[in-house]
């Protein structure tokens, strides 16, 4: 498997995690609906409209590193309910397992970039480092020195514009629009024997009940009909918000200056503000350049030129 690491996530964290049968693995790139599944899962396997426990306890991200992997392997462990957990490491750099079911969710590009923008404002740098050290030294890792920040343009588009064109290679950035595509086409070019399920951004926003019910079909899931009213609107990004301390990732709503921008806008087309016709063309090079067409045309829900 390769190694994607960076500041705050490591593959190599997977090492050692033994999967169950019917496990569920969400992977998708930063953004792109990661927490929206997490909580559809959780509500479809639990059936109450009301968690337990915090979300990110309940469906952990194995690769962060602001938890320590022996908590989250006990944790993991200790489930009983059906497991569900997440990450945002490509299918090359997980285990690849015939009798779990992958998830992998996709969303136009355009509006990931724009929506890690945000992302990055809004991450409390000083909580994430504290947390870092503290799971370290549970698991007794000794931390080398963090690579130093790319700097960041003032104006949003060139922002967007950095992010389009970052070449640093995958395995070494949290995200940029040759991560998130290369994230998604390894899916695409995944082996027959696996048992993958793809899931678009759009499609939840467009009739989030019908998303619901098909997943639930897909994973063998039966829900009562009575259920599905409070379940569907305990999914929706407004009730998500909402619930923003229990439902945010990364450690909590600590490791966010504010945990209700972390749902911010939850739209789709926000870069139809932003980017000219010259845009929209150089960025339609740039990704046919990074993606097979069927995951263009797959990822974006109209044509790009």
């Amino acid at each position: 498997m390769r190694r994607y690491e960076t500041s705050m996530y490591d593959s190599n964290r997977w090492d050692g995690f033994e999967l169950r049968p019917g496990d569920i693995i969400i992977s998708t790139p930063p953004k792109c609906g990661t927490t929206w599944t997490q909580m559809i899962c959780a509500l479809l396997i639990l059936q109450e409209p009301e968690l337990p426990l915090p979300l990110d306890t309940l469906s952990p991200w194995i690769d962060m590193v602001t938890r320590a992997r022996t908590d989250v392997f006990a944790d993991l462990e200790a489930q009983t309910h059906r497991r569900f957990i997440k990450t945002h490491t490509p299918l090359d750099g997980i285990p690849n397992d015939p009798t779990v079911t992958y998830i992998c969710v996709g969303r136009d590009p355009r509006d990931v970039g724009l929506s890690i923008d945000r992302h990055i404002d809004n991450t409390d740098i000083g909580a994430f480092l504290s947390q870092r050290k503290r799971a370290a030294a549970i698991d007794g890792i000794e931390l080398g020195p963090l690579r130093p920040p790319r700097p960041r343009p003032d104006g949003e588009r060139d922002r967007f514009w950095q992010w389009v064109d970052d070449e640093t290679p995958s395995t070494q950035v949290g995200s940029s629009l040759r991560r998130t595509v290369e994230h998604l086409q390894t899916f695409r070019d995944a082996a027959d024997d696996l048992d993958i399920m793809y899931v678009h951004y759009d499609d939840l926003k467009a009739d989030l009940e019908g998303q619901m019910r098909q997943m639930a079909a897909r994973l063998g899931i039966d829900v009562d009909e009575h259920r599905w009213p409070r379940l569907v609107q305990a999914a929706t990004f407004e009730s998500m918000r909402n619930r923003a301390d229990t439902t945010v990732p990364a450690g909590g709503p600590e490791h966010w200056i504010d945990p209700t921008a972390f749902f911010s806008r939850g739209t789709s087309g926000q870069w139809r503000d932003l980017l000219d016709d010259a845009d929209l063309a150089r960025y339609a090079a740039r990704v046919r350049a990074l993606a097979s067409d069927d995951l263009v045309e797959w990822v974006h829900r109209e044509p790009i030129d």
